[in-house]
């Protein structure tokens, strides 16, 4: 058999961490180190044991996972349905407009409603902050939460954090700029605890109106200039713009964001040669990252993408497997 016809090879299946023992994932916040990396090791075990996504297991079959997206998502909830249905799972998909919400049933009961069809497990995203752990606190299944407004976005942390270990960089000692909308960026959040319990040194960098100098209580460092921490910079997550979350414009026009923050041609030459560049997505091109670089060699933005599958496997399987050893 030549080399382009060979079958994939696959690892190991994973085996359950006696350690862990959370039956819910509301945010990186709560975690420890140790509980970090078990998800790391075993989302990359669940990307060798299915040679890149190329078999479907049966980890989770007779169960079902129920998504309840009550804002817009493309790449979340997708990379949620596929980690379940490579895991065995069924899945039930939720969308708020149309839905009984409307004739003015509650969160609660609508999700209720959802888990007396026999779900193991609810992955939600919503507007509200803190919308996954009242959620927690009124139902019996696994809650992971896919993004409550700007407060957290767990998944999307770990596989960026995944995504730059994947690349052979140590967390200890690592310079991670965080570059755009912090104020309004679950994102950030996520990514801050998360570097932070491994031991990286982070930055969060953009227009003061977005960055404020509170950050600093949370153990960052804060900057207002890209172009004076570039040279340190060994990651740099380029977040987006988020209008949507914004009462008012934090800054005079688009193009003078993009002069003074997005990532160019002339600020990769002058940036480490080996710098990791990504973003969690949807990119704005032109605004905070221009085209070259976004598909550029030192990208790792559709690394990330694939990443996201196998987080979301593993999360998807400890928090069944925490439930079913309660």
């Amino acid at each position: 058999m030549s080399a382009a016809t060979a079958a994939p090879e696959f690892g190991p299946l994973p085996r359950f961490p006696e350690t862990w023992r959370r039956r819910h994932l509301l945010g990186l916040e709560d975690l420890s180190a140790e509980e970090i990396l078990t998800i790391l090791d075993t989302a990359a075990a669940f990307k060798a044991a299915t040679g890149g996504f190329r078999r479907k297991l049966v980890e989770l079959q007779g169960k079902t996972s129920a998504n309840l997206f009550f804002e817009n998502s493309t790449r979340t909830r997708n990379s949620f349905s596929l980690a379940a249905r490579r895991l065995g799972a069924d899945t039930v998909e939720f969308v708020a407009s149309g839905s009984s919400l409307s004739k003015g049933e509650t969160f609660i009961d609508t999700a209720k409603n959802i888990e007396s069809m026999n779900v193991d497990v609810m992955v939600i995203r919503h507007h509200t902050p803190g919308a996954p752990l009242l959620l927690s606190q009124n139902v019996r299944c696994g809650v992971i939460n896919a993004g409550d407004g700007p407060h957290e976005h767990p998944t999307q942390g770990l596989l960026d954090i995944m995504t730059i270990r994947e690349h052979g960089r140590r967390f200890e000692g690592l310079t991670v700029a965080l570059v755009g909308d912090i104020a309004y960026s679950r994102t950030a959040r996520s990514n801050i605890w998360g570097l932070k319990k491994l031991g990286a040194h982070v930055i969060v960098c953009g227009p003061s109106t977005l960055v404020s100098r509170r950050w600093e209580e949370f153990g960052v460092e804060v900057a207002y200039s890209l172009d004076q921490i570039l040279p340190r910079c060994d990651v740099l997550n380029l977040l987006r713009i988020q209008f949507e979350r914004q009462h008012t414009r934090p800054f005079p026009s688009v193009r003078e964001y993009a002069l003074l923050f997005a990532m160019n041609r002339e600020r990769m030459a002058r940036a480490k040669s080996d710098i990791l560049i990504m973003a969690p997505g949807p990119i704005n091109r032109g605004l905070e990252i221009t085209p070259d670089v976004a598909d550029g060699p030192q990208s790792v933005i559709l690394d990330q993408v694939t990443n996201g599958v196998a987080v979301r496997m593993a999360v998807l399987w400890l928090v069944v497997g925490a439930a079913a050893r309660a």
